[in-house]
């Protein structure tokens, strides 16, 4: 029988450790359970009586976590926008300068609002009255902003886009596009898989329009990707 070496044992967490992960667990059932609720009832219809009654916890025990309904809405916001961040920066690390990419983000965006309706709406439809996002939520949203503006600008300088308009409009037209397209499908046609549909289906037909409008013959669209 072969000798076999043993196993290194793992350090043990502190008292003050395990503490801190059984928080951060108990806060990511709170958050997904109150995802549910909102799903269900409506952003606006998130009851914090509700989710602690889910979660089998008192709802004092609740409020130690998320002290207040805005709290919890900051913290679904934050993390919806961490989610579609990481999915734009996958999308832009994956594809070239190149009309793929646009049609990609497109698609990305779509498949976000499919994924979770709840982070979507609370995020990009605002249907909380007075609802305002953390400073943590606003970092977030300007990380996007800005991401969206530096790949237009990049299209823009590679030749790719030909616009004739500045490099933040031509980013506002992308996204007034980006999100008009979503909205309808979400309203008409949400549980269709995205890319389907009388809206859904409208992606590639909508690159189509502003690569006759905006691009140039020199610069023909790329199947490749990095990836590949």
């Amino acid at each position: 029988m072969a000798d076999s070496k043993p196993s290194v044992p793992q350090r043990l967490l502190s008292p003050n450790e395990r503490r801190a992960r059984n928080r951060e667990e108990v806060i990511r059932g709170i958050l997904d359970t109150a995802c549910v609720v909102i799903r269900e009832d409506g952003v606006a219809a998130l009851n914090m009586h509700e989710v602690a009654r889910r979660l089998g916890m008192r709802a004092q025990s609740l409020y130690s976590y998320f002290p207040s309904k805005t709290a919890l809405y900051q913290a679904l916001f934050v993390m919806g926008m961490r989610i579609y961040n990481q999915r734009t920066a996958e999308v832009i690390a994956q594809y070239d300068l190149s009309w793929d990419l646009i049609q990609a983000a497109l698609t990305t965006f779509m498949e976000f609002a499919h994924d979770y309706p709840e982070l979507y709406q609370l995020i990009f439809q605002r249907p909380v009255p007075g609802f305002v996002p953390s400073q943590e939520g606003i970092a977030e949203m300007i990380k996007l902003v800005g991401a969206s503006q530096h790949v237009i600008t990049s299209l823009i300088e590679a030749g790719v886009i030909q616009s004739g308009l500045s490099a933040e409009q031509t980013n506002n037209v992308f996204i007034a596009l980006m999100h008009g397209i979503t909205s309808l499908y979400m309203a008409n046609e949400p549980d269709l898989p995205p890319g389907q549909g009388r809206f859904g289906s409208l992606i590639p037909a909508a690159v189509e329009l502003l690569q006759s409008s905006w691009g140039t013959d020199t610069i023909p669209r790329s199947s490749d990707n990095k990836a590949e």
